[in-house]
């Protein structure tokens, strides 16, 4: 006989029994409103957008054409006022049209109009696009005449997809792909980016949930059905271990990244260290190829952290000038020292540059520094020291693998650029991760994993008191849904969303 099917447990792929036992006849109302709950199947309750919303979506100032996006209930009204026409537009088709000022009637521009009926576009609303010159003067044309519409009114920053997200068109993750995809700067970012928006970490943190799904819908029937059933067994704890093991085995991989993921969001950040007047807001300069830092022959003239950021090797770098390092009685300058320390703490690379007439005074103090695997002495003024001497003193570094440069001429630079992108490209792509498995790229994500796993370890703990368990593998499967978005972020959005643009 045909099966009721529970709306909880129909992706769930169930033996019949359980299905049976999930059912909405016979699984008892309290525990089924605690497996949805778990299970997320309440979701986010999607806000009213009675408000229909406009704003430039391309970029601002003068351009070959424009765009201005409008989302919304009022959307079609706008088109028909601004682009009339005796046929509306067929919908995803480009059509020409006369734009018009609908309260004088006066001729504004010619350019195209773009329809996305809802709920097949962008927001999961109507959308309409006007695409017209980019001229500032018909631009201000068009977004006054959208704000004369009775319903309409400007979009803020990153409401457009937030309404997107609302409407249950993109996931959390997909929006902070989104997000990254916008901000990105390599090549390496964009790809990471694009992966995330294309689905890599939603499929893989909705398999494991969808594990821990499964787990706790045979603890549910153990818990509910124990004493009527025979089909459920007290050694269910036991068979259940070695799945919850396999999920705990895959996180627990797949946070062994080395924090590459979000390495490659931020930028690997390089700190330019050393003692003062060696060289080092040159080499930032030339780094750089324009003149970020002030250079003088004065000790001391950096007393702050300037920072910039760089594409070596399509990977993005963040490039840090430090104060010099020395003993001192100023105080400005001795805070400038503790930062530079700071840095140092911090960096994931570390370029330690001397003066190679005066190094032997200042090793001392970086000695640590030196014995680093991230880091790279750097040897400067090589112009100004002779060559006998320039040989003696890298002898004497030998161990610690000198490259000898001269930031005035411009000698070494080159094969100091190609170790930096070296040592860079490594840090990215060494570790035994999975190079297809996508990264985790937030710490967001990390922290709410670790809580996961935390809370399946605790669940292993639990095998004589199965409610607890319960308890333990609801709040794991929580910690997923706070990623995806599928329980309440509400807090989370707001921080994701002011960071896009007006347009977006």
């Amino acid at each position: 006989c045909a099966l009721p099917i529970c709306p909880y447990t129909r992706n769930l792929n169930l033996s019949p029994f359980l299905v049976r036992r999930f059912s909405t006849e016979k699984f008892p109302v309290q525990n089924r409103a605690r497996f949805m709950h778990s299970n997320g199947a309440m979701g986010n309750t999607s806000r009213s957008h009675n408000e229909t919303i406009f704003s430039l979506s391309s970029a601002p100032g003068k351009a070959g054409v424009s765009i201005v996006r409008v989302s919304g209930p009022a959307a079609r009204l706008a088109v028909e006022l601004i682009a009339p026409a005796k046929t509306f537009p067929i919908p995803r088709m480009a059509t020409r049209r006369r734009f018009i000022i609908p309260e004088t009637k006066e001729h504004l521009d010619d350019g195209l109009v773009l329809w996305f009926p809802e709920p097949n576009s962008f927001t999961g609303e109507d959308v309409a696009e006007f695409h017209i010159h980019g001229s500032r003067v018909v631009l201000q044309g068009l977004l006054s005449s959208l704000a004369s519409i009775t319903g309409l009114r400007h979009a803020q920053p990153g409401e457009f997809t937030r309404r997107a997200f609302d409407k249950g068109k993109m996931n959390l993750i997909a929006v902070e792909g989104l997000s990254d995809l916008l901000e990105a700067e390599t090549e390496a970012q964009r790809r990471q980016a694009l992966s995330q928006l294309g689905g890599s970490l939603t499929r893989l943190y909705e398999g494991w949930r969808e594990g821990m799904v499964r787990v706790l819908a045979h603890i549910e029937a153990f818990i509910d059905f124990e004493e009527s059933e025979e089909d459920v067994t007290s050694t269910i704890m036991d068979d259940l271990q070695p799945k919850v093991q396999r999920l705990i085995t895959a996180i627990e991989a797949h946070l062994q990244d080395g924090r590459r993921g979000e390495l490659l969001r931020d930028g690997l950040r390089v700190a330019i260290l050393g003692p003062p007047n060696a060289g080092k807001s040159s080499l930032l300069n030339a780094l750089a190829q324009r003149d970020v830092a002030i250079v003088s022959p004065v000790p001391g003239t950096t007393r702050d952290v300037l920072s910039v950021s760089l594409n070596l090797a399509g990977y993005p770098v963040l490039l840090e000038d430090t104060a010099g390092i020395r003993e001192t009685s100023d105080l400005i300058e001795q805070e400038g020292v503790r930062r530079a320390r700071e840095r140092s703490k911090e960096a994931n690379l570390k370029l330690c540059v001397f003066d190679l007439g005066t190094i032997q005074a200042d090793l001392d103090l970086f000695k640590d520094e030196l014995r680093s695997s991230h880091s790279i002495l750097v040897l400067n003024k090589s112009d100004l020291t002779l060559d006998s001497h320039l040989q003696a003193q890298v002898d004497a570094l030998k161990e610690f693998n000198p490259y000898v440069i001269s930031c005035q001429t411009g000698q070494g630079l080159d094969e100091l650029i190609k170790i930096i992108q070296t040592k860079v490209q490594s840090r990215f792509e060494s570790g035994e991760v999975n190079q297809h498995q996508p990264l985790v790229t937030r710490a967001r994500y990390r922290e709410h994993l670790q809580d996961c796993v935390e809370a399946l370890q605790r669940f292993q703990q639990l095998s004589f008191q199965v409610d607890l368990a319960a308890e333990e593998l609801r709040y794991a499967i929580w910690c997923i849904g706070k990623i995806t978005g599928r329980v309440d972020v509400e807090e989370v959005l707001d921080v994701i969303f002011k960071d896009f643009c007006i347009g977006k």
